[in-house]
């Protein structure tokens, strides 16, 4: 493989996405490079490739125009982790459905949205917000796991 042709290491990838997020906090008001980290290990940890680990480090940065599109069409990354970044960052307007619909017809997708919903539905992570706020996200995180025909965080079935 030729210098021109060599895909980024998971060591870029987190740089480049650390770098991208630099200064975001999460609802909670923590670094938002903690949610990557958290997302990206819970892949991992779920037997996710490297491909799918590289995709959970970028999962937000297009949707929270940390990095455009164009950069990550353009970036030394392999196909199927762009696909997977793409499949998983919401469009404006989109129905719930329609978001579902394209991360279970994307290869690869559904690891890393389980692993950012798992994140997310944390409830140490949830505890710290209104309570409004907190019951909001709790039924929003739930409705997609249903959605993606995933368990319930307590490993009960969503549908």
């Amino acid at each position: 493989m030729t210098e021109t042709h060599r895909k980024l290491t998971l060591t870029e990838v987190e740089a480049v996405a650390r770098a991208a997020h630099e200064g975001q906090t999460d609802k909670a008001g923590r670094p938002y490079a903690e949610h990557l980290r958290a997302v990206a290990e819970g892949v991992r940890a779920r037997g996710g490739d490297e491909d799918q680990i590289a995709a959970a480090w970028l999962h937000d940065a297009v949707e929270d125009d940390a990095l455009s599109a164009r950069w990550l069409d353009e970036a030394a990354l392999s196909r199927r982790t762009k696909d997977i970044v793409f499949a998983v960052t919401k469009r404006a307007g989109e129905e719930p459905e329609a978001y579902a619909r394209r991360i279970l017809a994307t290869p690869g997708a559904l690891l890393v949205k389980e692993a950012d919903l798992a994140h997310n539905a944390d409830p140490d992570r949830l505890a710290v917000l209104e309570p409004p706020v907190r019951e909001r996200l709790t039924g929003k995180y739930a409705r997609m796991r249903a959605l993606l025909g995933l368990a319930a965080p307590d490993g009960t079935a969503t549908r």
